[in-house]
């Protein structure tokens, strides 16, 4: 078997029982995963040394294909309605068969960290069939010193093999497709799918399942601070398609992190060493940092159209689909963060696509309200983001990242209210969705209101203007803010029928308190206060 890279001798990839592999790439850089996934007939070269690949059927996430083995060490903390399991003897199976696939292949191992704080952070090898799939888990998690590698003792495993179709009757699963986890044997096997971001999403369930023990809070957000200021930080919560990426990525203030954080009793940091952008109608006038590193060296660029001859891409075609993607290192980006850390965030946004067109662009909430929000977390599925979604889906999707959360929400909430009160940090709603009427009349919300807004609410001049209390929520919303319309700041004003904006705030209410029932016998009168005003 040949053996290339650096790695550790003591803890070969043979200590997963697989014997007869044609060969195994260890910790290999981006140059030469570039060049392997190029050679290998994986990618295709693009402006600037790109990589552009195709990820198959799979041009998202497949959460219902992810499972969570049911074990007597963490069953009791799985939040069972919400993770699909599977039974330790058909796990077991699972493994035996992917074991037995991998047999005379070649597989790239990398060695990374999920993390950059070092007290919390995780041990992670990811052996990978594709080399893309090497380079883009290279971007996405933090690579350690060439010197640390000798001494990596990784505490989980991920093992994806695409070209593995697993069998639902054997394997305990639901399609040919496998996400499945196991704590106790501190290993992942991936299967029946290129989508690459399977690969970071099981670390964020990873740190989400091990974090709230150390009293650390797992956040599905984007993190910046104000340059020069570390102290001054915020946090953008949101499901994909929402603008975590593309609002922190301010050219004014510094950048910890576009996707997956933990908050500690010192401040932020980031699971990740990358980011996952969307590039669907990417321009280089509107997010121009983002525009540049698709023409970077190393940068994955997923089911984006491109042209054979000038190697240029058409971010406005979503022929392949909607959900296209570029995925790069955090240095990329240059007013990004060294060590990918902050303070305490002072500002916390919460984000959603409201594709009823309801909610106001921005507005400020209680501690109280916050928790409600944050458990209901309201937005849209956007096109694209999961297998089969093509058009936006109103959904609720607790903590705003219910996929990734395998404890119950209230442990997540508690941690999120916990801190609000320990620090007295401020929360906003920002709807990044619709203005002038739901899904099919409506128009998204300028990306320059919601930039206006956002920094209004940074520097603190927007909390110095007059508010109004909203009639639907309860929440407070600005009345007047200098450069944007006043219009936009009154949903209702914005649509050509009041009665029928009056009809769909009600049925918005309406969900909302439906969904919320069932946490109420979870959090405090105050929360529950809340849930009955929505009401």
């Amino acid at each position: 078997m040949q053996q290339t890279g650096l790695f550790n001798p003591s803890k070969p990839i043979d200590i997963l029982g697989v014997s007869g592999l044609a060969g195994v790439h260890y910790n290999g850089i981006e140059p030469v995963l570039v060049q392997a996934a190029i050679e290998r007939g994986e990618a295709k070269l693009g402006l600037g040394g790109s990589v552009v690949v195709e990820t198959g059927v799979h041009t998202g996430r497949s959460p219902k294909d992810k499972h969570i083995v049911r074990e007597p060490g963490s069953e009791a903390n799985i939040w069972w309605e919400a993770n699909r399991e599977m039974a330790p003897e058909k796990f077991d199976v699972l493994y035996n068969d992917m074991i037995a696939h991998m047999t005379g292949r070649e597989y790239f191992v990398q060695d990374l960290f999920g993390g950059a704080d070092p007290e919390f952070r995780l041990n992670v090898r990811v052996v990978t069939e594709l080399a893309w799939h090497a380079l883009f888990i290279r971007h996405l998690l933090r690579r350690p010193e060439r010197e640390e590698l000798a001494s990596f003792d990784p505490e989980f495993t991920i093992v994806n093999c695409p070209s593995f179709l697993a069998d639902p009757e054997k394997h305990g699963c639901r399609s040919e497709t496998v996400v499945a986890i196991s704590f106790e044997r501190k290993l992942i096997l991936i299967g029946g799918t290129s989508y690459a971001g399977e690969n970071k999403k099981s670390v964020f369930t990873l740190l989400n399942y091990m974090l709230p023990e150390k009293g650390v809070m797992p956040m599905h957000c984007s993190a910046n601070h104000a340059t020069g200021n570390e102290d001054e930080a915020a946090v953008f919560f949101g499901l994909s398609g929402t603008g975590k990426t593309t609002l922190s990525a301010d050219a004014t203030r510094t950048l910890v992190g576009d996707d997956e954080h933990g908050w500690t009793d010192k401040g932020v940091f980031n699971f990740e060493g990358g980011c996952y952008a969307k590039t669907i109608k990417l321009s280089e006038k509107s997010e121009p940092e983002i525009y540049a590193t698709t023409k970077m060296f190393g940068s994955v660029l997923e089911n984006v159209v491109m042209d054979e001859e000038t190697r240029e891409i058409d971010f406005d075609d979503a022929s392949k689909t909607q959900n296209t993607r570029v995925a790069y290192p955090l240095h990329y980006i240059p007013n990004a963060s060294e060590t990918a850390m902050a303070g305490i965030p002072k500002n916390i946004f919460m984000l959603t696509y409201d594709a009823f067109g309801v909610l106001p662009p921005i507005a400020r909430l209680t501690p109280a309200q916050a928790m409600y929000h944050f458990l209901s977390g309201f937005t849209s599925k956007v096109a694209g983001t999961e297998k089969g979604v093509t058009e936006p889906e109103p959904t609720f999707s607790t903590c705003f990242g219910a996929p990734f959360m395998p404890r119950r929400p209230e442990v997540y909430g508690a941690l999120l209210r916990d801190k609000i009160a320990q620090h007295g940090s401020t929360c906003w709603l920002v709807s990044t969705g619709l203005t002038g009427g739901a899904y099919g009349t409506g128009s998204r919300m300028p990306i320059r209101t919601t930039r206006t807004l956002l920094t209004a609410a940074l520097d603190g001049s927007l909390n110095a203007v007059e508010f109004r209390k909203d009639p639907n929520f309860g929440f407070e919303v600005p009345v007047a803010v200098e450069g944007v319309a006043d219009q936009i700041l009154d949903p209702r004003r914005t649509w050509e029928d009041p009665a029928a904006y009056d009809e769909t705030a009600a049925k918005l209410v309406k969900m909302f308190a439906e969904n919320f029932a069932q946490y109420d016998a979870h959090v405090g009168d105050d929360v529950r206060q809340i849930a009955l005003t929505a009401a």
